[in-house]
């Protein structure tokens, strides 16, 4: 059904470009609108100043690429996306686009724009050939609340643009530290508006940083897990995004990167003698200014803190010193596996990558609402079908839905919650994830089929009681239907 949608949405669009002439803002909206039908996926990646965003990308694409320092280019958006070669340019806010120079420095990129200032860059689009960046084009924006209030505006405008024009990213992964005031009401510009691009549905947090959260120490992943479950389950945190994962940036990064030579750094510290090298983990001041260094030069000390971190060198060297790794690949997988990027991988698979084709419709769609609401130009075909799609759309509606449960616009008892939730897709599009049953059971026709059918009971009972309200029959309609499509699809 979604491939049927988008295909819906894709004439839609046709028809409305036919309206507009070569050249008008709206021809050009409408252009762009339908070549994105087509395209990958687009991530943004936004967040505080320093709060990982960068970091998190390299761990994404698994090579160092996006600069981490507080360079020209992190004041740019910058799109990083699948190329057959090798190229950088710069997108003008006069429409013109210039090729720029780069080069890599240590895997990191180094962009060199020349005499172009960044207030005259739109954006900057890195074409890269990694296998990494076909199913996602991921974007990278400066950080808010920057001292630099321009670089702090051009992400806000990107994200969250003031006029009539749609976002152009499909979904949006936040970072944040903890939750600040500033994080709050970045999120919230989200949510102004009822066909408002972004939504608790397309947008993800991701706890970054999260092995500060334990100063360092070998248990702060538990600790920012046990944080982010307290977040998903704050009713203010559920209003704005899907779900809140913890992430060590730097190990996720060191993950997908790391170098023979790291891993024999980290080999000589597991053989020294276990008490020197503790005290030398006890801070990073130690580490980096001790005379001794267990034989690490003051430099080795230096790149791996810069690398990996206080926390990364701790975890490197515990799991070398216990037998757990005896290579670099095995290092670098444990390294990937325990940094949470690994389950940030499989939400983003789970609630984007498999949702793909319905949020590319629903983008398209609201995309053509700004065009036509901005061009003032009424066309009552357009707008017929228009309505038609938003209204009749049964994987719009499972959206809509979700995002009024999860915005309390429509509200039920916390298990019916849950179960609505899970059956219109919030936990995945697969049977077992929309009914809560395991993979084997999942194989079981009969034995699904009994299920849903059960639920549907449930709610037509609900739907049925006097105290239901019209929001809460329109919200069980929708979940019914998902339900039946289940039952049809094993029968």
């Amino acid at each position: 059904m979604s491939a049927q949608l988008l295909d819906q949405v894709r004439l839609l669009l046709y028809r409305a470009r036919q309206e507009f002439t070569a050249g008008e803002t709206a021809a050009n909206e409408l252009d762009d609108a339908l070549a994105k039908l087509d395209g990958p996926l687009k991530v943004a990646l936004a967040g505080k100043v320093k709060a990982g965003k960068s970091t998190l990308l390299n761990a994404l694409v698994r090579e160092r690429l996006a600069p981490t320092d507080a360079g020209e280019c992190t004041r740019v958006v910058s799109v990083y996306e699948k190329g057959l070669t090798y190229r950088v340019s710069a997108r003008l806010h006069d429409g013109t686009a210039r090729t720029v120079r780069f080069r890599r420095d240590e895997g990191s990129l180094e962009i060199d724009l020349g005499d172009l200032r960044p207030e005259a860059i739109e954006r900057l689009v890195i074409e890269w050939p990694s296998s990494s960046l076909e199913r996602l084009t991921l974007i990278d924006t400066p950080g808010i609340a920057s001292l630099s209030a321009d670089a702090s505006a051009r992400a806000v405008r990107y994200l969250a643009p003031d006029d009539e024009r749609a976002t152009e990213a499909d979904a949006v992964i936040y970072l944040m530290r903890h939750l600040h005031n500033a994080d709050r009401r970045f999120l919230e510009a989200f949510h102004d508006q009822e066909l408002s691009q972004a939504s608790p549905v397309n947008t993800v947090a991701v706890l970054s940083r999260a092995d500060e959260i334990g100063v360092a120490r070998l248990d702060a992943m538990a600790s920012a897990r046990r944080i982010a479950e307290r977040y998903r389950n704050d009713p203010q945190i559920r209003r704005l995004c899907q779900t809140v994962v913890p992430v060590a940036g730097l190990i996720a990064e060191a993950g997908g990167t790391l170098r023979q030579d790291e891993y024999q750094a980290f080999a000589r510290l597991a053989a020294a003698p276990r008490n020197e090298v503790d005290r030398l983990l006890v801070s990073v001041d130690r580490f980096a200014n001790d005379p001794d260094g267990c034989g690490l030069l003051p430099a080795e000390r230096e790149h791996l803190l810069v690398r990996f971190g206080l926390f990364g060198v701790r975890l490197s060297v515990a799991l070398l010193r216990n037998g757990v790794v005896v290579s670099a690949p095995g290092l670098a997988s444990e390294l990937a596996s325990r940094s949470g990027i690994e389950d940030l991988r499989t939400v983003l698979d789970t609630l984007f990558a498999e949702r793909r084709t319905v949020l590319k419709a629903r983008g398209g769609v609201l995309r053509l609402r700004a065009v036509l609401d901005a061009a003032n130009r009424p066309n009552e075909e357009v707008e017929s079908r228009f309505e038609q799609i938003w209204a009749n759309a049964h994987e719009i509606a499972e959206l809509r839905l979700l995002n009024g449960l999860r915005s309390r616009q429509v509200q039920f008892e916390a298990d019916v919650e849950e179960q609505l939730e899970r059956v219109i897709g919030a936990h995945g599009h697969s049977v077992d994830r929309r009914l809560g049953l395991s993979a084997s059971e999942s194989r079981d026709a009969a034995g699904v089929r009994a299920r849903a059918l059960a639920l549907i009971g449930e709610w037509r009972r609900l739907d049925s009681h006097p105290l239901t309200t019209r929001d809460q029959r329109d919200a069980l309609e929708v979940a019914v239907r998902s339900a039946e499509q289940i039952v049809a699809g094993h029968s």
